[in-house]
């Protein structure tokens, strides 16, 4: 089916507002417009339709017969857009859908959120836990946390924390070799990923140059979540960001054996399309998250 024409929707607004008004002055005044942009509005419409739709006087207007035919009709479908528009952004408030990675996920987010939801009762939150950097602009969902240096295409990118990381290693495994005081004693270990290139960037920064670990076998895991699991296990050493497993080391299942932190400049970022920068939901989740982030890092 082809739609009718549709008539400018500004110029509509405005001829609604003056209608109502009966007056271009007062309808100006109300729109935030000049009385000449409202005369040039309703130029626009009566030239559109091929017929007057006032009749000017000394002290306002009034509609002509088309003009009010026009005018209920249009009342009308503006209130309905009204409504749509109204349901449309009150449900889109009632659910915030986020994609976040999965160690902030599960080591932050998961243990936090329940705070956000006390204060916020009538925001829902869905959370998917994945690594695929989902197409915001799709719709499916409104905010995602990544990993990286915060420039993605398209998107706004808020700093929330950065990546800190430092090898941990289970107690057990330490005490296989006799205990391990010293960078070059991790060489006799077996490494958890030892291709990430935090591990090329910690050992120089211990002094170790002379290693080629990306030679060096070692079981490759993906997500911290999971290297840090391998770690608990006495699998090898991981690579971690000690922050997200503060539990982990106060309880003995991890270690961390050196105080050198290192960090490539890369952290953790709320981002969103920039059509959704003015969501009153999102607003309220970014400033509770950036509290408890700082919070965190403290």
């Amino acid at each position: 089916m082809v739609r009718p024409i549709l008539p400018p929707l500004t110029a509509t607004r405005v001829f609604e507002e003056a209608a109502r008004c009966k007056n271009f002055t007062a309808a100006a005044s109300n729109l935030g417009m000049t009385q000449a942009a409202v005369s040039y509005q309703i130029k626009i419409l009566e030239e559109r339709i091929g017929a007057p739709l006032f009749v000017r006087k000394a002290r306002g207007v009034d509609l002509t017969k088309t003009g009010q035919q026009f005018a209920k009709r249009t009342s009308e479908a503006l209130d309905i857009l009204g409504d749509a528009f109204s349901d449309a952004k009150t449900h889109s408030q009632e659910t915030l859908s986020i994609s976040v990675i999965p160690t902030f996920g599960t080591n932050f987010l998961a243990q936090r959120l329940g705070a956000f939801q006390m204060e916020n009762p009538r925001i829902a939150v869905r959370v998917e836990i994945s690594e695929a950097l989902v197409d915001l602009q799709a719709g499916s969902f409104d905010i995602a946390i990544r990993g990286g240096k915060g420039t993605w295409e398209g998107l706004i990118s808020y700093l929330l924390m950065p990546t800190y990381f430092t090898p941990m290693m289970s107690p057990k495994l330490a005490q296989s070799i006799g205990g391990v005081d010293s960078p070059t004693d991790l060489l006799n270990l077996p490494f958890i990923s030892g291709g990430d290139p935090w591990w090329k960037l910690w050992l120089e920064a211990a002094g170790i140059t002379d290693v080629d670990i990306l030679e060096r076998r070692s079981q490759q895991f993906g997500p911290q979540i999971l290297e840090a699991n391998a770690a608990i296990a006495g699998q090898g050493v991981a690579m971690l960001s000690p922050a997200f497993f503060q539990n982990e080391l106060a309880n003995g299942q991890l270690i961390q054996p050196f105080e050198l932190i290192c960090d490539d400049g890369s952290g953790f970022w709320l981002v969103l399309p920039t059509s959704h920068r003015n969501s009153t939901k999102i607003r309220k989740f970014r400033k509770w998250l950036e509290q408890q982030s700082e919070s965190f890092r403290g």
